[in-house]
């Protein structure tokens, strides 16, 4: 491929940095590039992305972005991935175990142009941005085009901490995100059929399910000063489709952190708490929370606490990824489980 040729050629590494020395093009790779096919253009994130070749090449720099990519059956043409909170989903990991992982965190921008890829897709603006990997221009500078996913962009500011959202987020934007991906890589028929069968599994999961007047709250991480969801991010996706309510929908931030005494006065009836792998926060594991939850002397008195309300799902389901309709699932089976939902 033409930039991954021109990468070797030009692109010498130099106390960490890249520098671009002499770069020119060759008739014969240009005519290479063509042979690939393909020709996308998107409206993606208020920027305009032309994929001019089906990739070949691509890496997945989260772990929401890798997994819609392994469903749509990408592995062969997926060099790396990376920003991993989870294990991978138990019917992706032969597919997962054939794509090189960059980095469980993210990945630095050398070792990811070190794949030559022809394509980068994120799950969160932070992702392309400083602090992240890169800067969508930074790829976009050599050549390789990149997707952002419209569920961390479309009706969200993020311009303090986890973002606020401006607009209530739907499953539609991550149907979208899939719809997107699968003209990308031209294979607009898995998509729909992906599309499709997460909508089936969302009308199995609550069918005939009414929660109304029962309160959750969402709990992603650290003991000192949670991170509870807000109103309109995935969790809210979760709590419409049950037809439960967040006892922290009067805020529109994505994540807002709180004390737990504030926690303990809304008095969830069912605690959704996330069950991560990573260690960057305290209080990480559903085990680590439910054990903090128990002992705590402001929160052993909740009424989620003392009957043992817990749904434990993972850091994914609890992002704006297919995994979302994980959470559906769990959650209106956890409802069902403590006799709340008729």
């Amino acid at each position: 491929m033409l930039f991954a040729r021109q990468l070797r050629r030009c692109i010498p590494l130099l106390a960490g940095a890249l520098l671009l020395t002499g770069c020119g093009t060759t008739t014969g790779a240009a005519e290479d590039d063509k042979a690939g096919g393909g020709g996308v253009t998107l409206d993606n994130c208020g920027r305009k992305v032309e994929v001019e070749h089906t990739p070949k090449r691509a890496v997945a720099l989260d772990q929401g972005s890798a997994e819609i990519m392994l469903s749509l059956g990408l592995a062969d043409r997926m060099v790396g991935t990376g920003t991993w909170t989870d294990p991978v989903l138990k019917n992706l990991a032969k597919a997962n175990a054939k794509v090189s992982r960059l980095a469980d965190r993210y990945p630095s921008f050398e070792k990811v142009l070190g794949t030559e890829p022809d394509f980068a897709a994120a799950s969160f603006t932070y992702t392309l941005g400083k602090g992240g990997v890169a800067s969508r221009a930074e790829f976009e500078k050599l050549g390789v085009p990149t997707y952002l996913s419209p569920s961390d962009c479309v009706g969200k500011d993020n311009g303090d901490g986890d973002g606020v959202r401006t607009k209530t987020l739907g499953l539609d934007a991550v149907y979208g995100e899939i719809r997107d991906l699968a003209r990308v890589f031209d294979v607009e028929e898995r998509g729909e059929k992906l599309i499709d069968d997460l909508k089936s599994r969302v009308r199995k999961a609550t069918s005939g399910l009414d929660a109304h007047g029962v309160d959750v709250a969402y709990w992603f991480a650290n003991s000192d000063s949670p991170y509870m969801a807000g109103c309109c991010g995935a969790p809210g996706v979760i709590t419409k489709e049950t037809g439960a309510r967040n006892v922290f929908d009067d805020t529109r931030a994505e994540w807002p952190q709180v004390n737990w005494e504030t926690v303990a006065d809304r008095d969830p009836d069912v605690l959704v708490i996330g069950d991560l792998t990573r260690r960057s926060q305290s209080a990480e594991s559903a085990a680590q929370k439910i054990r903090f939850l128990e002992s705590n002397p402001v929160t052993k008195h909740m009424t989620a606490v003392k009957k043992k309300r817990y749904v434990r799902l993972s850091g994914q389901a609890m992002n704006p990824t297919i995994r979302t309709v994980d959470g559906v699932e769990q959650v209106a089976a956890g409802l069902r489980e403590f006799g709340l939902a008729r």
